[in-house]
């Protein structure tokens, strides 16, 4: 099972993590036997992890077999809470919500997969479930479009090598000349759009939110029903609300990264 030779490389946290992403959305009760098939562990291996867990408070136990406890948010929560992204966000994102009348969210690349780190919702009916941590392959959404048009040749590569851990079958399944077209068209126009590329019915627009040093740190999008907004629609009304957005949020990023860091000296003992 051991999947790296460096010396350091832990096996037995990699097996507790691995538990973990086990419990797929859908699947809120796993048996030990699916835990374990799931994870790839075998039964004896599995079974001591989720004790652990259960002893840790991440995982509980019933009649149903092991499900995951709220505390496993505090996992995601400190990598939001640690770059501040929420505080960050939230102003913008309400505003531009406000003024388009549709869901808007950031994502980051992890692997070939965004992950959703912020979001500002409107109760509208879609095809698929958004929530902070949700995941879903780069390559079918516009917020993964602008995240991957951002990477050099060798680190897109990389990640397009790595296999997704979203669990979705999109719709569209580009070869690698149509995704390098795409790509070369969103570097050019600074901006992406998809038109149900997922899934039906979900159409978004997206744009980079650079940090102090011009680097892509982040895409904000903005989320439409196909049946109710129209791509021209996005492009020619939400796309400039959006561009200053995401300026905005970049600029608050900046800043916040160039903030002077407080240093405490504690004397000599």
């Amino acid at each position: 099972m051991r999947r790296d030779t460096r010396p350091d490389f832990i096996e037995a946290l990699a097996r507790g993590l691995d538990v973990l992403r086990g419990f797929q959305p859908g699947r809120p009760h796993m048996t030990l036997s699916e835990v374990a098939a799931e994870s790839g562990l075998a039964r004896p291996t599995a079974r001591r992890i989720l004790i652990t867990l259960e002893e840790l408070g991440y995982v509980r136990s019933g009649e149903q077999g092991f499900s995951l406890t709220p505390r496993v948010l505090e996992l995601g929560m400190a990598y939001v809470g640690s770059r501040n992204l929420w505080e960050l966000a939230e102003p913008h994102l309400r505003a531009l919500v406000d003024r388009t009348g549709e869901s808007c969210s950031i994502a980051q690349l992890d692997g070939s997969d965004i992950v959703y780190v912020a979001r500002v919702a409107v109760p509208k009916l879609v095809t698929l479930a958004v929530t902070i941590g949700t995941r879903f392959p780069a390559v079918q959404t516009s917020l993964g479009k602008v995240l991957l048009a951002a990477l050099d040749a060798s680190e897109l590569d990389r990640l397009l090598a790595t296999p997704g851990r979203s669990g979705i079958e999109p719709r569209w399944k580009p070869d690698r000349d149509e995704l390098d077209g795409v790509l070369r068209d969103v570097r050019a126009k600074g901006w992406a759009v998809t038109d149900q590329d997922l899934a039906l019915g979900i159409r978004s627009i997206a744009a980079p939110i650079r940090n102090g040093e011009g680097r892509t740190v982040a895409a904000v999008n903005v989320n439409a029903h196909a049946a109710e907004t129209s791509v021209e629609h996005l492009v020619d009304h939400h796309l400039p609300l959006l561009l200053r957005t995401a300026s905005a949020i970049g600029a608050d990023w900046a800043a916040w990264e160039a903030r002077p860091i407080a240093t405490v000296n504690l004397p000599a003992s």
